[in-house]
């Protein structure tokens, strides 16, 4: 049976009829709310009058009646009751109609909402909810016992705390335009957007095109938002107004950053209300240790920060993961908001939540997870990046391409020449396509122990060629395009890639100025590094290699002579 329906499953008060009623609109599809439906069926009977004179048992009988009206329409878009999934015969309903998107919320949220629409509203409908003695925790409660069947009756979870409704919206369009080849559903109609500009704190989309996030990383450790554009920048404190935060800022950057956008950035939040302070490191990877952490604790507790206040990471990865291990650590955690401004951030070190300091013996041997309340990336930023920083980042974009999409690779050889100038529009289309293939992966598994360990393709031998070489004398992209030239030629050693396949990836890599090869590096002292990466498991070297383009598999039965092969093959002497 095809899937041809579009399902709107969560908790009242996470936006499923407002973001369901704009969709259906968009698309040009009808749209159904099961409780509305509901209410119909019992002749115009409130939820409230159902539950109090005829019980909840009817009600849900109701609810199963409504569900399979709405569900046998085909092309729809339903929008269905918070307790629709208790069921079992409705999930099975659910699972076997449509593509179905859990809209999630924190449960202080769904509260401050339904507070709001009673104070707000001249009639309001008093909600069985509400007639808890302690709504806040009858919503703890509830949420605690159906985000189990959320969760196994949905193909998207989307956290909708931090996200406007046509936010919301772009994100659903979205991921069904990535999900529906792989579930058996029809095309939708793309929607035309309309031009926003750049203080609109819900712009976002593609070179200052369109609304919405370019994607949502949903964990375990918090769910936010990632938006990508050009010229957004000026949007941040309306987004961080949005997120509750309190309005202190401390933004943390290196002194090359500070100087191109500090006093900007520091200027667009004063002028919103901000009290801001910036601490400017030292710039290079140097700074990414404990004396630079235990320094920024420092000033952070002569500015007596406290863990309401937020701390605006604005740089590169050095500067994304020293400040996460600081927010992650001090007074056990303060918001974290993320600003790269270099590709490699904007591609990896941005989304995921990894923070980290190095030690001798390792990069990124002490940190911690700990998720950002939202990341902002404006491509505009990347003007000021050198040549040789600029182009590693690309490393990272085409990484994302080859391991879990091969239609972006195609987009990014067409639109070489496009971003290699970093054409505004071209560049954030493809960032926010990369940008989403990392929160989809990392949604999937917040703590690298599976799928999370794909974004590790050439990485094995790129970390250990920096380290060998001396961190700073090869930049990290440089390191990972070496390493995947080299796990490409493992990939065809174990019959997992063709020689037409490794050619591609390694023209693509060239074009955009990335080394496939490297000079002057101890072999001994790589393999020695090698040792201490963290995909050594139970004392077997585990490798993500690809099984075709756009499909990443990880291995451990990689023979040692045909690593050294690959080795000797991409480190001259």
């Amino acid at each position: 049976m095809q899937k041809q329906a579009l399902i709107l499953v969560g908790l009242s008060y996470t936006g499923k009829s407002l973001v369901g009623r704009e969709i259906a609109k968009r698309i040009g599809w009808p749209f159904v709310d099961t409780d509305d439906q509901a209410v119909n069926l019992a002749g115009g009977l409130s939820i409230p009058d159902i539950f109090s004179e005829w019980g909840e048992d009817r009600f849900r009988a109701l609810e199963r009646q409504s569900l399979g009206l709405a569900c046998g329409r085909g092309r729809a878009v339903i929008a269905t009751g918070g307790g629709v999934v208790l069921d079992g015969g409705n999930r099975a309903m659910l699972g076997s109609s449509g593509v179905v998107f859990w809209l999630d919320a924190r449960p202080s949220t769904i509260y401050q909402r339904l507070l709001r629409d009673q104070a707000e509203s001249d009639n309001p409908v008093i909600r069985p909810i509400m007639q808890a003695d302690d709504a806040l925790e009858r919503i703890k409660a509830l949420k605690e016992h159906r985000a189990q069947h959320y969760a196994a009756v949905s193909d998207w979870c989307i956290a909708t705390d931090a996200l406007s409704p046509d936010e919301v919206v772009e994100e659903v369009l979205r991921v069904y335009g990535k999900l529906r080849g792989r579930l058996s559903t029809p095309p939708l109609p793309v929607p035309v957007l309309e031009e926003e500009g750049a203080e609109n704190p819900h712009a976002g989309g593609f070179g200052g095109r369109g609304v919405g996030a370019a994607a949502v990383v949903s964990t375990s450790g918090g769910s936010y938002p990632v938006f990508v554009g050009s010229k957004i920048i000026n949007s941040l404190p309306a987004r961080l107004a949005n997120l509750g935060v309190q309005r202190v800022a401390y933004v943390v950057s290196d002194e090359n950053v500070h100087a191109h956008y500090g006093g900007q950035l520091e200027t667009i939040l004063k002028e919103r209300d901000f009290s801001v302070a910036s601490y400017i490191m030292p710039a290079g990877e140097a700074s990414k240790s404990l004396d630079q952490a235990v320094a920024l604790y420092d000033w952070l507790m002569a500015r007596k920060a406290e863990r309401g206040h937020c701390v605006v990471a604005l740089g590169g990865g050095v500067v994304g993961d020293l400040a996460g291990f600081v927010a992650a650590t001090y007074l056990r955690g303060m918001p974290l908001v993320h600003v790269p401004t270099t590709l490699l951030a904007m591609a990896d070190a941005s989304i995921g939540g990894k923070t980290a300091v190095n030690r001798a013996a390792g990069k990124n041997l002490v940190g911690s997870f700990y998720q950002p309340k939202m990341v902002l990336m404006d491509v505009d930023l990347l003007r000021t990046l050198g040549e040789r920083e600029l182009t590693e980042g690309w490393a990272e974009v085409i990484k994302h391409a080859l391991i879990a999409d091969e239609s972006l690779l195609d987009d990014i050889e067409i639109n070489l020449e496009r971003l290699k100038a970093l054409d505004g529009r071209a560049t954030a289309r493809i960032v926010a396509e990369s940008a989403a293939i990392k929160a989809g992966v990392v949604s999937q598994d917040e703590r690298e122990t599976g799928i999370r360990a794909i974004l590790n393709y050439g990485h094995t031998i790129g970390h250990g060629l920096e380290n060998a070489a001396g961190y700073g004398q090869l930049l990290h992209g440089e390191a990972v395009a070496v390493g995947m030239t080299a796990a490409a030629r493992i990939g065809l050693g174990m019959g997992l890639l063709n020689q037409r396949e490794v050619d591609r990836q390694r023209r693509v890599l060239e074009a955009f100025g990335l080394p496939t090869t490297c000079n002057g590096i101890d072999l001994g002292a790589v393999r020695a590094a090698m040792s201490w990466d963290k995909k050594v498991q139970n004392g077997r070297q585990r490798w993500v290699l690809l099984n075709g383009l756009g499909h990443a598999v990880v291995r451990d039965d990689v023979p040692a002579d045909l690593v050294n092969e690959a080795l000797a093959s991409v480190v001259q002497g």
